[in-house]
């Protein structure tokens, strides 16, 4: 379980950007956190981690404080958190299994990370995870040679090697196409539900938190407004995280999109059929 208490960040320019936030997420639970720009998503997480370190309040993950550790302590405590990010943060010119391997860096020595010589148990586990992801045939790829979609799926991968606790999100589709996105978040969510993985996950696309989400947080200022299942999102409460937005609009717009999606792929099939009659 994941516990934040009175978290609060406020940076050099006295811009607070989380004011004494306090949840609780039980093991299994996915996680949505959305808001307007600036409204403390992505310090959330990265306070969580302590990537960004908390002006006041708790972090405690499994019963043990974050917050209060040192260095050494932190480190190895970070090897139980999985961090999947919006730009991948991949090794481009590593193989695909060598940035699924890295994931087992806090766990071996220093000359073992240098040489990249990792263990048979270590090996036999990162297939295992290419062939969750869908990759295994990619193992071997440099990652520059991957899609966006594929990208992030070696960067799940990689979270996975470290047999987190906890996965933190940040905005993982946000490079993505929404065919290429909707695939991302049931991965995701599948992951979550079979380890029994708590997941918080920074994502600015409504209709995705919508549909994949177990529990909607909205962020409004550093504060939370909303918090509850992704039924009771309702336009009013949009408009109280986001301001006044024609949220009917919006819904119709990403079905649009949605459909011409689909009729493109469509276009496509029947395309190569005629190519393959011809």
């Amino acid at each position: 379980m994941l516990e934040l208490h009175n978290l609060t960040k406020v940076y050099r320019n006295s811009e607070k950007a989380l004011d004494n936030v306090t949840l609780s997420i039980p093991q299994g639970q996915m996680v949505g956190l959305i808001g307007p720009s600036g409204a403390g998503k992505s310090t959330l997480i990265r306070c969580v981690n302590r990537l960004v370190e908390p002006t006041s309040g708790e972090v405690r993950l499994s019963g043990r404080a974050l917050t209060g550790l040192k260095s050494r302590e932190l480190r190895i405590a970070r090897r139980r958190i999985g961090m999947i990010f919006q730009e991948y943060a991949l090794i481009e010119r590593l193989s695909v299994m060598e940035n699924v391997l890295s994931g087992r860096l806090g766990y071996v020595s220093f000359w073992t990370s240098f040489t990249r010589r990792f263990g048979p148990e270590d090996i036999r586990r990162a297939f295992g995870l290419l062939d969750r992801v869908g990759l295994l045939s990619h193992a071997d790829k440099r990652a520059d040679a991957l899609s966006g979609g594929q990208r992030q799926r070696v960067g799940i991968a990689r979270a996975l090697a470290q047999e987190p606790e906890l996965l933190l999100v940040d905005e993982p589709t946000a490079s993505l196409d929404p065919k290429t996105s909707r695939q991302i978040m049931r991965l995701l969510s599948e992951i979550c539900a079979e380890r029994g993985l708590p997941a918080v996950v920074n994502i600015h696309d409504v209709p995705l938190a919508r549909q994949f989400m177990q529990r909607i947080i909205g962020l409004r200022a550093g504060r939370i407004v909303f918090d509850g299942p992704p039924s009771a999102l309702t336009e009013d409460e949009l408009t109280l995280i986001y301001g006044l937005e024609d949220w009917a609009a919006m819904r119709r717009d990403v079905e649009e999109d949605e459909r011409a999606s689909e009729e493109a792929r469509r276009d496509r099939a029947g395309s190569h059929i005629a190519e393959a009659v011809a």
